[in-house]
C-alpha cells in the first residue's frame, strides 16, 4: 500500500439507523442501546438501531412503502435503488438488532427523515447515515434481538441527554427535539433537512 493510499479517508459506507419514538405524559421516549466495548464502531456508546445497507435491502418487501415527501428527501443524496434501500435496511436492522418489527411485511407509511450525517474522515470505519423516524406503537414483538445492543431499553429523551453521548448522537438527540417542535403541516411541506459532515476539526450542520 502506497504512502497515499495509507492517508486516504476510507470511503463512508451508506447507513440508515431508525429512531422509534413514543410519546408520553413526561415527554419523549426514544429506543437506544449500548454498543459493546469490543465493537469496531462507536464501542461503548448509547445508539439508536441501524446499520450498514447490504446487498438486496431494496428488495425487502413492504405493505406499504415511505411516503412521498421521505422518499424526497432521501433522494438529495440518494440515487433510486439506495432511495428504496435505506428505509428497509432501517427496518432490517430494527429487527435484527431489537426483535421489533413494523408489520409482517412491514408498513413504513408513517416514516419520516429527519437528517444525515457522515463520520468524520479520520476513523477507520466511516458511515454516510441516515436518520429516520417512526412512531413507537407501529412497532411490534418483543424486545431481544441478536445481543449486538446491550442495555437495550426505552431511554426519555432528557435522560439519554445526560449519557455520555458520542457527538453526533447528542446532534441527532437535539434535530429531534426540533422536529418534535414542528406543526403536523410542517413536517408535511417540503423543507430542508440538515446534514452533518466534517470540515477540519469542526463538525458542520449544513443543509440538504
Amino acid at each position: 500500500m502506497s504512502e497515499e493510499q495509507k492517508n486516504t479517508p476510507p470511503e463512508p459506507r451508506h447507513a440508515a439507523s431508525l429512531i422509534l419514538l413514543r410519546e408520553t405524559a413526561h415527554g419523549a421516549d426514544v429506543l437506544m442501546g449500548m454498543r459493546g466495548a469490543k465493537a469496531a464502531f462507536m464501542p461503548s456508546r448509547l445508539v439508536f438501531p441501524g446499520g450498514r445497507v447490504d446487498e438486496g435491502d431494496e428488495n425487502i418487501p413492504v405493505a406499504q412503502d415511505i411516503p412521498t415527501l421521505t422518499a424526497t428527501h432521501l433522494a438529495k443524496a440518494a440515487d433510486a435503488t439506495l432511495t428504496r434501500a435505506l428505509p428497509r435496511t432501517a427496518i432490517r436492522e430494527l429487527e435484527e438488532e431489537t426483535g421489533l418489527i413494523l408489520g409482517n411485511p412491514a408498513d413504513l407509511s408513517s416514516m419520516d427523515y429527519l437528517c444525515r450525517a457522515v463520520t468524520p474522515p479520520d476513523l477507520p470505519i466511516r458511515f454516510n447515515a441516515r436518520f429516520l423516524i417512526v412512531p413507537a406503537d407501529m412497532a411490534s414483538g418483543t424486545l431481544g434481538g441478536s445481543g449486538e445492543l446491550e442495555d437495550l431499553r426505552w431511554f426519555s429523551v432528557d435522560e439519554a441527554m445526560t449519557w455520555d453521548l458520542a457527538r453526533i448522537t447528542r446532534n441527532i438527540m437535539e434535530e429531534l427535539l426540533i422536529w418534535r417542535a414542528m406543526s403536523v403541516d410542517e413536517r408535511a411541506a417540503p423543507r430542508k433537512t440538515p446534514f452533518y459532515n466534517t470540515h477540519g476539526n469542526t463538525r458542520a450542520r449544513g443543509w440538504e
